[in-house]
């Protein structure tokens, strides 16, 4: 039976498309439609690989964006190009939704900033971190960051380089218990280290899916210290 994990903290299309549009570093009032549409479909085909609940906005905006991309794309017939020349850019209101929605994100920011101020404390010493990601801000990372660090993964170990055994499959529920009783020894996890060793495709997806089940359950917390810097995954409610 396929595992199905539901985040509610799982962002929704437009957190997706901005991260998209900032990651490539591209200008909001002019969308690359086409290599968005593309890059954007590559993360819902992640979602599938790992057996997501994507909810049916995704889906929405995928077509959205095709029929964007599809109107950009084909040339108006003879008969409507003057009529067409007169239309306002396929993009304009996505854009505009984006921008206001960005506006409404950086104000919820900068409340939830007020309300955690002083709550939470990082001390020196986590372990294996430097002196120098000790006295930086440690940021919680979202969850489609965290997927983009799964699609690394991905990249880094091809299908072709993983092998299959005949053998009883790992559930999550296996996985997570392996991950806890790693975090009782050694504290906080470097992300990529979660893979390390493993040749099984399953047990790739297996593992980030009990990862993505205790960041739900509010067992651990996922932290950087800088943009593209160390992944770590920190205990919350666990005693050590």
């Amino acid at each position: 039976m396929p595992y199905n994990v539901k985040l509610q903290v799982f962002e929704g299309p437009l957190d997706l498309l901005l991260h998209l549009i900032k990651k490539n570093e591209v200008d909001i009032y002019d969308i690359p439609i086409a290599f968005i549409t593309a890059q954007y479909l590559e993360y819902l085909d992640v979602m599938k690989t790992l057996n997501l609940d994507i909810a049916g906005e995704f889906l929405v905006m995928a077509a959205t964006l095709m029929h964007i991309k599809s109107k950009m794309l084909l040339p108006p017939a003879e008969d409507e190009r003057e009529e067409f020349e007169g239309e306002e850019d396929p993009r304009a209101e996505l854009v505009r939704r984006l921008i206001e929605y960005q506006r409404f994100k950086d104000t919820a920011n900068k409340l939830m900033g007020h309300e955690i101020l002083d709550r939470d404390v990082f001390t020196r010493g986590l372990a294996g971190e430097s002196s120098e990601e000790n006295e930086k801000d440690l940021n919680e990372i979202s969850i489609i960051e965290l997927i983009e660090a799964f699609k690394r993964v991905l990249k880094e170990e091809p299908p072709e380089n993983f092998f299959y055994i005949a053998i009883e499959k790992m559930s999550v529920n296996d996985k997570i218990t392996e991950i806890i009783e790693r975090m009782k020894h050694t504290g906080n996890i470097v992300f990529q280290s979660l893979f390390t060793g493993i040749g099984d495709k399953h047990e790739v997806i297996i593992t980030f899916l009990a990862l993505l089940e205790l960041i739900r359950l509010k067992v651990v917390r996922v932290i950087q210290a800088t943009p593209f810097g160390t992944i770590r995954i920190c205990p919350i409610n666990l005693v050590l």
